[in-house]
């Protein structure tokens, strides 16, 4: 099988002839991302986004932090930037990007609809729109829902075959906003995306951190195919396989705040077998994957190395 089949195989549970995986480039991957060109949820590092946002980096790690949002008052709503998604100018290189990845599964990324929502408007802001602004923020989130409904576009017109973003909804031990609230104001604008995504022969990916279990349920009703976590630990192995495995695939590196920091090599290796044996069905249900930060993170080298070489062994039993 090629890396796209292997990838497809595993996510519709249509047994593969491996685990797929996408680690660092010692050890290769199925998966190669693409992405607009800039995408319109691009996160500088440092400097102002094409939202208006201020983002700042400290220099730890990848990733920036918003200090000053490009909306602070609804009432300047109809003054906000709304980069030009439609611009031909930003899909004029999917195709030499999707050929570039060969015979690997095409992920392409997506506009966030719910971080875009608090870069625009500070954080805080976003959690008080649910009660305070709520047909405001919906306004916001039906741009980003027809942001995402033309880019799907172009990806299908360049041959994607899988689409992404990252939306961060848990804290350490809860989701953090109401699973109610959720429920009703994001859970359709989901299923709007995941709807034409699937139309579009693509397969659908998340990025969520945090304890994300509440809603679990309900990603998958909206159309969800990959969760991809790079905690486990606070919901516990366990608790993931025994209420979703067969019914989600997980795309998982070994729990980045747990085990990849606080363990052993030998620590490593053995979550990794264990989340492997826990989520995957046999048929499919599980990629691995390495975390896309390591220095961020304060991952050790050796444990990197452990972790992907473990991964491949793993895939090479199944």
């Amino acid at each position: 099988m090629t890396s796209r089949e292997i990838v497809t195989k595993t996510v519709k549970f249509e047994g593969a002839s491996r685990i797929p995986y996408a680690l660092t480039a010692d050890f290769g991957s199925d998966i190669h991302g693409i992405n607009a060109t800039p995408n319109p949820d691009a996160r500088p590092g440092n400097g102002v986004d094409e939202w208006g946002s201020l983002w700042e980096n400290i220099g730890v790690c990848n990733l920036g932090e918003v200090k000053k949002p490009a909306l602070i008052d609804w009432n300047e709503f109809d003054k906000l930037h709304i980069p030009d998604y439609k611009n031909p100018e930003r899909y004029k290189t999917l195709k030499d990007q999707v050929k570039a990845g060969g015979d690997k599964f095409i992920l392409g990324n997506g506009v966030s609809l719910y971080e875009r929502i608090h870069f625009v408007r500070g954080l805080e802001n976003a959690w008080m729109d649910i009660y305070d602004n709520e047909d405001n923020l919906k306004k916001l989130i039906d741009i980003l829902v027809d942001m995402n409904l033309h880019i799907i576009k172009e990806y299908q017109k360049a041959g994607v075959n899988g689409y992404h973003w990252c939306d961060d909804w848990g804290l350490q031990n809860r989701l953090m906003i109401s699973p109610a609230k959720w429920r009703e104001i994001w859970k359709p604008a989901y299923a709007r995306v995941y709807k034409a995504a699937h139309e579009a022969g693509m397969l659908t990916f998340l990025h969520s951190c945090g304890y994300i279990v509440d809603i679990l349920d309900d990603l998958i009703d909206a159309g969800l195919d990959v969760i991809q976590m790079d905690q486990q630990e606070n919901m516990t192995l366990e608790l993931l396989s025994e209420r979703f495995r067969g019914r989600i695939t997980f795309w998982n590196p070994v729990d980045i705040q747990q085990t990849m920091v606080k363990g052993t090599t030998d620590d490593i290796r053995a979550y990794a077998r264990k989340m492997a044996s826990m989520l995957s069905t046999g048929k499919g249900g599980f990629i691995a994957k390495v975390y896309g930060d390591i220095r961020g993170a304060g991952h050790r080298p050796e444990a990197v190395a452990a972790m992907c070489d473990e991964f491949v062994k793993i895939s090479c039993r199944n």
